[in-house]
């Protein structure tokens, strides 16, 4: 059964998702238009087996839908409204200094 998340769950969900870069250009991808496991792995140059984690992770997170289509699966976003909210993040400016990197590491769960 599938609930409704709240605000601060909503946002944690988004950011553990876009915490890695594979799943970011995966979202991205999706944003252009639904597609099958297959051509998103080659599309990406990276292994059938390495995507369907990441796409799992994405399921989890309730960004991605897997959509029966014959006898395969075809992936897309979970709300139209997210391929805006890609957008939008895509276009926020973030202010950073230049010598500084933002790593788990060195700051604790910072990103």
């Amino acid at each position: 059964m599938l609930t409704l998340a709240s605000d601060i769950e909503v946002l944690a969900r988004f950011g553990r998702a876009l915490a890695d870069p594979i799943r970011c250009r995966i979202l991205l991808a999706l944003r252009q238009a639904p597609a099958h496991p297959s051509d998103l792995a080659d599309a990406l140059g990276i292994s059938r087996t390495r995507l369907s984690n990441h796409l799992a992770c994405l399921r989890d997170c309730g960004l991605v839908l897997a959509v029966p289509d014959g006898r395969r699966s075809r992936y897309e976003l979970a709300d139209p409204r997210l391929g805006h909210a890609l957008d939008d993040l895509r276009a926020a400016v973030v202010a950073v200094e230049a010598d500084k990197t933002c790593t788990d590491a060195e700051t604790k769960g910072c990103c």
